[in-house]
């Protein structure tokens, strides 16, 4: 029985030692030479704390590989990793660091001026003198002895709805079962090159790390200035012979944007998998127009599951203003939709995603009150107890039985009696050929429904003319707002908590 992700580690070092298993531009490292610096790292954090295990360690993170020796360093020491962004505002990461009291916070030497301003939050350590250590096996191994795959593996955090941000914590176990299922049920192979996209504070770069790790394959880190260059990030994906990316719909929707595909090509890819928003249907014909042949996977699930939960892999023609289907879940999950108390199996019926199995995370970390709100006893089963997920997410299923992505809860409305899902709208207006991305709102104090767009010019009057082919007139935007660049997040998904503020 597989306690502990290093496992997936030491297996790909057996298996072939000098294989290349993570890389960035400027540099590779093989198995095992990661493993080594990994061991160094685990041994002289362990030595600095003390015996302390099961604690957390904060590590500030850039876009290149030296962040991951520091997250399985902190793992050889018995303890979490929680990554930090290193470029995120300061106030946000004296939250963060509140809520952690963390035993060490490890950065590199470009991070100096950042360890001195988090002074009094920790013990702070430069990964580089970090490795100057050498690996004490028989101290590693003793840790190991006393390791539970319940332990905690990392922790990161989300937004709050309070303003103060909540840390996910997930165990060795939630991870192994998503990396087991992945390789189950998409066929990732040691010969799988990943183009991690994802920052590693962001829960979707989980899935690269530990999907390469778990099938012995081999991942690269794509800077995010190649996004805003389209043509250079296609030379590295074909430099690299990429095949595998699990990225954020937003960096599939910048190349379709801009009409990358029809200039040059990916050469290498096999699975296109996205996941983070609802792909707009134009956005997924316009890929699969110009790369017929990979597989493309719609994936599903918040970071309190540990990712996904369900995923669909896309067959068939999608017509734009259809919904695209989440799927069926992966094995060793379990979906309930939810109406209140009462389980929802009939075929459109709205009812809340809620989630069971060794996926979901341990709570939030230090936050027992919204834990205990989120994680809590299926309604359903009175006999034993079993703890869900309430995801705060509506769904329901189609025809054919596959679970559909409708909206959040937070954004159904009432408005002139009728009561309006806000992604219906913006399902609608996504498929409009002037509009690159859109975000609907509602102003509750002027009840007015609010339409932000991103489009090459401003269009009010053609968006109303062709949604008013679409839609019934009292769910069509009372306000529209026309903007060149819809603003994003540090994750890349289109930032509604910024456009709430112009509402």
């Amino acid at each position: 029985m597989q306690r502990n992700v290093l496992e997936y580690l030491e297996q790909a070092v057996l298996n072939h030692p000098e294989k290349i298993i993570f890389g960035d531009v400027k540099e590779e490292l093989s198995c095992q030479d990661f493993m080594a610096l990994s061991k160094r790292t685990g041994t002289a954090l362990s030595r600095e704390l003390q015996g302390y295990r099961r604690r957390p360690v904060a590590v500030l993170c850039d876009r290149s590989i030296w962040p991951l020796i520091a997250f399985f360093g902190t793992v050889y020491s018995g303890n979490f990793y929680v990554p930090i962004d290193r470029q995120m505002p300061l106030g946000r990461v004296a939250a963060m660091l509140e809520t952690l009291r963390p035993e060490a916070i490890v950065g590199q030497r470009q991070d100096e001026r950042i360890l001195e301003q988090l002074s009094g939050w920790g013990k702070r350590y430069f990964l580089e003198e970090l490795l100057e250590n050498s690996a004490d096996e028989e101290l590693l191994e003793g840790i190991r002895r006393e390791a539970l795959d319940t332990d905690p593996l990392y922790a990161i955090f989300t937004s709050g709805s309070t303003g103060v941000p909540k840390g996910v914590l997930v165990s060795h176990r939630s991870v192994i079962d998503l990396a087991d299922q992945f390789q189950e049920e998409f066929g990732f192979t040691q010969e799988c090159v990943f183009g991690n996209q994802a920052p590693f504070d962001f829960d979707v770069s989980v899935k690269d790390i530990y999907s390469t790790l778990k099938s012995g394959a081999c991942m690269y880190v794509i800077p995010k200035t190649m996004f805003s260059f389209p043509a250079k990030l296609i030379d590295y994906m074909n430099e690299k012979k990429i095949t595998s990316v699990i990225w954020a719909v937003s960096a599939m929707r910048i190349l379709e944007n801009l009409d990358v595909l029809s200039q040059k090509k990916p050469l290498y890819l096999k699975h296109i998998m996205f996941s983070g928003e609802t792909m707009p249907i134009k956005v997924l014909n316009y890929w699969r127009k110009h790369l017929p042949d990979p597989i493309y996977v719609n994936l599903y699930g918040p970071t309190e599951i540990t990712c996904n939960c369900t995923f669909f892999k896309v067959e068939g023609e999608f017509q734009e203003g259809e919904l695209l289907p989440i799927g069926r879940p992966f094995k060793n999950t379990g979906i309930l939709l939810l109406d209140g108390s009462r389980q929802v199996n009939e075929p459109g019926v709205l009812g809340e995603i809620c989630v069971r199995g060794s996926c979901l995370a341990l709570g939030y970390y230090n936050n027992r009150e919204k834990t205990e709100e989120a994680f809590c006893q299926n309604p359903t089963n009175v006999s034993y107890p079993e703890k869900i997920y309430r995801t705060g997410d509506l769904g329901k299923y189609d025809g054919e039985g596959r679970l559909v992505f409708v909206s959040r809860k937070d954004h159904q409305i009432k408005h002139q009696g009728h009561r309006i899902e806000l992604g219906e709208i913006e399902a609608a207006a996504s498929s409009l050929a002037c509009l690159e991305a859109c975000v609907c709102l509602y102003d509750r104090g002027r009840e007015v429904i609010c339409l932000f767009y991103q489009a090459r010019n401003p269009c009010d009057k053609e968006i109303l003319r062709e949604l008013g082919k679409k839609l019934p007139r009292y769910m069509l935007p009372g306000r529209l707002e026309y903007m060149r660049q819809l603003p994003l997040n540090k994750n890349g998904k289109i930032d509604r908590t910024e456009l709430t503020k112009k509402v």
